[in-house]
């Protein structure tokens, strides 16, 4: 097996476990509010995320190098999480994924104002294809929109913010700061939330959540030796599987059918997002590939990020290789 087919068995592998992690979240979802959810999940990650933290070696503070970037991002990643976590409890899983999937077109239309992209007519016209799709998957005026679709669509438009915010500051900001923020920030607001939706958790509910913990850090792990192993544009557009785990899982746990609006408009949406993929990974197409570039599925703050986990890790390679560099010189 080749590199690339590795790195996409690994990317199929990973999506797999997140869509684990959110059968979890839509069975828990019914008896739970979402931030109630989102809290325990957050406060169950916190000792798996000091595991990676302690390989952290270069000293520095937890100040961010741009705070109003950072607390821009932080703030979408929130939302981002209370409003995912929300719409997987209301919305069957294939409609959740359909809309958040257009987090990708979503990114290219931000990546003009922020990054300074030029997006040409054939990156336009695959925005507007897979807009046509979430609008498929909506069916604006047959009477089925509810809170669920817009905060699919809230939480698809915050990670889409978050996620090019990374592509701007992520060079000069610490992975410690991009990757904690978010977290601690979610354990705030949702722990303030917490008196006024907590419900009695039951014991095997609790072992659950820890449960979504352990699974999402899997996941994230999966994702990361899938990046290692093949090329970004190879590895990112196996997060579409997802669609079909949402097809199993929903008929096995949940008694779901797909209709033929939801399953038309997620065809739409993922050929428009792959095409933007491939089309990013052509020499000279993008300055600065902003989809593609996006390591995982939208960010929901309730576990640690990949993308500054890769850096990270990047940075301790030359740091270790330096030394021997100078030695042979």
């Amino acid at each position: 097996m080749g590199p690339n087919a590795k790195g996409a068995a690994l990317a199929l592998i990973s999506f797999g476990i997140f869509a684990t992690h959110d059968v979890i979240v839509k069975f828990l979802g019914g008896r739970y509010d979402a931030f109630q959810i989102v809290f325990f999940s957050v406060l169950f990650s916190f000792p798996l995320v000091t595991l990676m933290m302690v390989r952290e070696t270069e000293a520095h503070t937890l100040r961010p190098r741009h705070p109003w970037w950072t607390a821009l991002r932080t703030v979408s990643v929130v939302v981002t999480g209370v409003s995912a976590f929300y719409a997987f409890s209301t919305l069957t899983l294939a409609e959740t994924y359909a809309i958040m999937f257009s987090a990708p077109l979503l990114i290219t239309i931000l990546a003009i104002p922020i990054l300074g992209e030029r997006v040409g007519p054939r990156r336009w016209a695959a925005v507007v294809v897979g807009l046509v799709g979430v609008i498929v998957v909506l069916r604006p005026g047959a009477g089925g929109l509810g809170i669920g679709h817009l905060a699919a669509l809230v939480a698809a438009m915050g990670g889409a913010l978050a996620s090019i915010i990374v592509r701007k500051i992520g060079k000069e900001e610490r992975s410690d700061v991009l990757m904690l923020y978010p977290m601690l920030a979610n354990l705030a607001v949702t722990g303030a939330a917490l008196p006024f939706v907590y419900q009695p958790v039951q014991p095997g509910d609790i072992a659950m959540m820890a449960l979504m913990s352990i699974l999402a850090f899997a996941a994230m792990l999966t994702l990361i030796a899938a990046y290692r192993t093949g090329e970004a544009a190879i590895v990112a557009p196996m997060q579409y599987s997802q669609i079909l785990w949402a097809a199993v899982y929903g008929a096995l746990f949940f008694n779901e059918t797909s209709d033929i609006a939801t399953g038309t408009g997620a065809v739409i949406i993922i050929a428009s997002g792959l095409y933007i993929v491939l089309r990013e990974s052509q020499p000279n197409a993008s300055e600065n590939t902003p989809v593609s570039e996006t390591k995982t599925r939208i960010e929901t703050g309730t576990f640690l990020r990949v993308g500054p986990l890769l850096r990270s890790e990047r940075r301790r390679q030359k740091q270790t290789a330096a030394p021997g560099m100078n030695n042979q010189t």
